[in-house]
């Protein structure tokens, strides 16, 4: 029976980026890593997106705390506002918004760099100087996504903390102590922890996508364009899918 060319298509490139992360588990592995790249790609990838990230967590913050007012006031529960504010933006929306905004800016900026590399050749001279590309160029992308997402999401929570106790302060009066002991007074590690694990997993998936549809890349400046439009749409998508995944996991261990 001959599949459908969508599904064979699906099937195709679900198996080619499954060898793709299967090597780069291989590579990850190996005893000589590329540390000084790693680094420069945490300062690329992590330091130069902060300010945009922080931009978007201090009006995240800002945003809900006025929009769940009104609702608020209407119950008289008004002063749980910084509880809830820090619980959404602690739980979900924080780590949430945070990788949909990284994945933006560093997966499509990855697809496209690494695509260029491919459409120039570059990466074949790479492999011609006996330099290993995928370990310089992959392996050290991967890792340095996957470790400063969470960094950059424990940031933007601050932010949007302080965006949202800016917010309680417009139409009223709440010290920045009381208002930070209210928030963290509701929290425990069964809020946090998950948060800051599924950020990994988020990181993770925005390097890996980045870098295969940038690997991959074909058809030469036109490629490159599709490599960095895919790579965004797809590790969004992804971004939901293991949010889902890991709702339902800790909803299953109790930990809601």
């Amino acid at each position: 029976m001959k599949l459908p060319v969508n599904l064979s298509d699906f099937l195709r490139e679900a198996g080619s980026l499954s060898l793709f992360v299967s090597r780069f588990v291989t590579e990850l592995f190996h005893p000589r890593q590329e540390w000084r790249q790693f680094v420069r790609q945490c300062f690329v990838i992590g330091v130069q997106s902060f300010a945009l990230i922080g931009i978007t967590g201090f009006i995240m913050g800002l945003v809900l705390t006025m929009q769940l007012r009104p609702s608020l006031m209407s119950y008289g529960v008004e002063a749980q506002l910084p509880v809830m504010v820090g619980l959404a933006i602690v739980r979900e929306i924080g780590p949430v918004i945070t990788a949909l905004i990284f994945a933006g800016k560093i997966s499509s900026g990855i697809g496209a760099e690494l695509g260029s590399m491919k459409v120039t050749e570059q990466i074949d001279a790479m492999e011609v100087s006996g330099t290993n590309p995928f370990r310089y160029l992959v392996v050290t992308r991967v890792l340095a996504t996957t470790v400063m997402l969470p960094i950059l999401t424990v940031l933007s929570d601050a932010i949007s903390l302080y965006g949202s106790y800016l917010g309680v302060n417009i139409k009223g009066h709440t010290s920045l102590t009381l208002f930070f002991f209210q928030v963290f007074q509701t929290l425990t590690y069964s809020d946090v922890l998950p948060a800051m694990i599924k950020t990994l997993f988020f990181g993770f998936a925005i390097g890996i996508i980045g870098c295969y549809k940038g690997y991959n890349s074909q058809k030469g400046t036109e490629g490159v364009g599709k490599s960095a439009n895919a790579a965004v749409v797809i590790s969004s998508l992804l971004i939901f899918i293991i949010d889902l995944i890991t709702v339902q996991i800790t909803d299953l261990l109790g930990l809601n």
